[in-house]
């Protein structure tokens, strides 16, 4: 049976790392993996999206609309953009954060209010995390990703040292134990 994963944020997040973390964790138990990253205009903070699918045969990484398991969402807006893309039985996994797009940023819009609440009334199972406040007490907020990764990590089938090998084979010395301790902290919320 194939499992697809969505990993969605904007650009600047991480979530490359996080893609290729969760890539790298499942191909270390012996799935065969397929991952296409999409991204927008992500130097620009715009939308960016992996989608990551694994079994014991794959044959495409595209996931279609009611087709993830799951939905990792880096930021709230974003969750709500790709909702549609969640199976009936997946799980939301949303950073409680907002990040203001740019017709925000310049006054043509306002962010929208209630978003999680939304995503809950439309039947998703979502679990919302603060996951900003996680990568502070980590040490850097940009740890972020790894704060959601360890949250997410912890919906899979792989043990939990697979994904202390794959971040420690991974991520760069000098960012290891950061990334060990905001994984730590999202695995245990």
């Amino acid at each position: 049976m194939t499992k697809s994963i969505m990993i969605v944020g904007v650009g600047g997040q991480g979530t490359l790392l996080a893609s290729r973390l969760l890539g790298n964790a499942l191909l270390s138990e012996g799935y065969d993996v397929k991952i296409s990253e999409v991204h927008g205009m992500s130097q620009r903070g715009g939308s960016v999206v992996t989608y990551v699918k694994y079994g014991e045969s794959v044959d495409s990484p595209i996931i279609e609309e009611g087709e993830a398991d799951i939905i990792l969402s880096f930021e709230q807006l974003e969750a709500a953009r790709w909702l549609p893309f969640l199976s009936v039985n997946g799980k939301m996994i949303v950073n409680t954060q907002c990040i203001d797009p740019m017709p925000v940023i310049t006054g043509a819009a306002t962010y929208p209010s209630g978003i999680i609440d939304s995503l809950v009334a439309a039947g998703a199972n979502v679990v919302a995390v603060d996951a900003l406040s996680l990568a502070l007490e980590a040490g850097n907020p940009k740890a972020v990703n790894v704060a959601l990764i360890g949250v997410m990590a912890k919906q899979t089938e792989i043990p939990y040292d697979v994904w202390i090998n794959t971040i420690t084979l991974t991520v760069p010395e000098k960012f290891l134990q950061l990334n060990l301790a905001a994984f730590d902290l999202g695995y245990n919320l």
